[in-house]
């Protein structure tokens, strides 16, 4: 949708003014590699795509925030000074989250209207979510002309995630699409904050996404079982050495060493998982630096199979659709990106072989699983702006 499409049905919605209204935009994101690594404090390796949230914004002359979606029916009205989480108000708890800890952290905001569009498939694992609650944050910041500090942002959008949403997610999806910037990667020490654009030279090869259009379930559940199993290694591993809070913080030697230390075979898998998949993150940046994309092709592969037997958080669609990737000409590599469950893959595909891809991935898809699958070919863009 273009964006006087927007700005008509913005008028439509709300009415004519004299007040302009301003445009801004956030991004979805891909993780090239690096799973559920962001919360035990190790490394990320996720990109900014060019598909994401848009929001129209213009200021009211009272202190309410009115708020709707091109993607939704529900809409709602939100008093700052009242405001809570409501299950019946859907997605308009994303941005009312937002600006309430926007608020904790000493900014203050007047009345707007708020239209928003987003064209990343909900359910997904693009960070749809990260991608609201950042235009949110960076476009009413921009409105009040408050200084904005983009990690800041990040923070607050993952604080409002965990404590007003009551998700116990990571930082990286936040992180992306605040500090994302095109045609280059994101490597990112998600205990420390600290990051290095890493540019990505796909040399005649693209990212195609493949979202295999099964919501993703059991991840809410599994996700909190699998962090607790994590904590749980990083308690036993405190034998060996006393000072540990993260799994993130050893290295490949040391869990080696030491991984007999945890006594429960699934919880050393989750472990070996997490640490083995941090090492691969660091490969995969050096492979991308020495041009050598088909090391990296690999390493994306590997990861896929850990995720698959160590963290067992694949599922048969997953599975199926990262099968029949590699099994075209022209695939360095393919795996499940996001959570698990569900959701997508990411392949690295030869550019000529990619309409190939798409029709013969998705017809051997259709007849493994039933299911259609659907296809993105995703270029690499910039964090969170005004359009």
């Amino acid at each position: 949708m273009n964006r006087q499409d927007l700005i008509d049905q913005f008028i439509g919605l709300f009415g004519d003014s004299s007040e302009s209204i301003r445009c801004f935009y956030a991004p979805g994101r891909v993780n090239l590699i690096g799973e559920h690594t962001d919360y035990n404090g190790g490394y990320v390796f996720p990109a900014a795509l060019t598909f994401g949230t848009t929001m129209l914004i213009r200021p009211r002359q009272d202190r309410e925030i009115h708020l709707a979606s091109a993607n939704f029916e529900v809409r709602g009205t939100i008093d700052l000074d009242q405001a809570k989480y409501v299950q019946e108000e859907d997605w308009i708890n994303y941005p009312k989250g937002i600006l309430v800890h926007l608020r904790k952290n000493g900014y203050s905001f007047s009345g707007y209207d708020v239209y928003y569009y987003g064209d990343i498939p909900n359910g997904a694992g693009l960070s749809s979510s990260a991608s609201l609650q950042l235009v949110t944050a960076f476009g009413f910041m921009s409105m009040e002309g408050h200084p904005i500090d983009r990690v800041e942002l990040a923070l607050v959008a993952q604080r409002s995630e965990n404590e007003f949403l009551g998700v116990q997610c990571g930082i990286m999806d936040q992180f992306t699409v605040a500090m994302g910037k095109e045609d280059h990667a994101l490597l990112l020490k998600c205990s420390t904050l600290e990051y290095e654009h890493v540019p990505f030279d796909s040399e005649g090869y693209k990212l195609v996404i493949g979202n295999t259009n099964k919501r993703r379930g059991l991840v809410d559940s599994e996700y909190n079982t699998r962090r607790g199993q994590c904590e749980q290694a990083v308690q036993e591993l405190r034998a060996e050495y006393p000072g540990l809070k993260l799994l993130g913080e050893l290295d490949l030697a040391q869990f080696r060493s030491s991984q007999s230390l945890i006594r429960d075979e699934a919880v050393r898998r989750r472990a070996q998982h997490v640490i083995e998949e941090n090492d691969r993150v660091l490969k995969s940046v050096n492979a991308l630096k020495r041009n050598d994309l088909q090391q990296f092709g690999r390493l994306m592969t590997a990861s896929h199979n850990s995720l698959r037997d160590l963290y067992e958080v694949t599922c048969l669609e997953l599975d199926v659709m990262v099968e029949e990737a590699l099994r075209v000409e022209g695939v360095l590599g393919s795996r499940m990106t996001g959570a698990g469950f569900g959701g997508c893959t990411v392949s690295l595909v030869r550019e000529d072989a990619v309409d190939g891809f798409i029709e013969r991935v998705g017809a051997a898809y259709r007849e493994r699983t039933g299911l259609e699958a659907s296809f993105y070919v995703g270029n690499i863009g910039n964090g969170v702006s005004e359009l």
